[in-house]
């Protein structure tokens, strides 16, 4: 009985210790994957305002602004369309589901050969995220701005290489309620290229 007894231990022991080294490599794995899923997914969605920078003028992008009407028409990115996820700066038209919809699929058609990048307030506002989830549950997808209205508008010198500071911010925002046509040179904008580049 008691060698019955030291067997049924040591086997337990043996099991144990196997268990928890498994369990301690399929968590590694685990997380190891998940950064894998995380720069993925960061690569695939936000798009570097460099790179906006640099192709701002040669149409392979389109910007959206998200912000109000309101907002949108006292100054925004050059270039960019507006379809206001805000009724007013104070109040969202997250509801209007429809409209928000299908103003991105007319705009997905007369544009078919852009990548869509969206924007609104700054880098940590949810509005393009939420956007984004509600297009893409309507199978609409779109990419993100890695900075926000605020960001590209007043405080240039945080995102930009060192080299891109001495260029005038204000030749990349416009006022009013059409998009306007960049016409400096924003094949420039990026001093990185290749696979790591802008």
């Amino acid at each position: 009985m008691t060698k019955t007894i030291i067997i049924t231990v040591i086997v337990a022991v043996i099991v144990s210790v196997l268990t928890a080294f498994g369990f301690s490599e399929f968590q590694q794995r685990n997380s190891d994957y998940l950064i894998k899923d995380f720069y993925n997914t960061e690569t695939a969605v936000h798009v570097s305002p460099h790179g906006v920078r640099k192709h701002i003028g040669d149409g392979e992008i389109l910007l959206v602004d998200l912000r109000s009407q309101e907002e949108y028409e006292t100054e925004h990115i050059i270039g960019a369309a507006s379809v206001p996820a805000y009724k007013t700066p104070d109040e969202s038209a997250y509801s209007e589901v429809d409209r928000i919809v299908n103003s991105f699929k007319e705009l997905i058609a007369e544009n078919p050969n852009k990548e869509i990048v969206v924007y609104c307030y700054s880098m940590p506002c949810m509005t393009g995220r939420k956007v984004g989830k509600m297009l893409s549950d309507h199978d609409v997808f779109v990419k993100h701005l890695g900075v926000g209205w605020q960001e590209w508008r007043y405080f240039w010198n945080l995102w930009n290489h060192d080299g891109e500071t001495k260029v005038n911010p204000k030749d990349y925002v416009i006022s009013g309620s059409e998009p306007g046509v960049f016409i400096g040179e924003g094949g420039s904008a990026c001093p990185i290229g290749g696979e790591f580049g802008c």
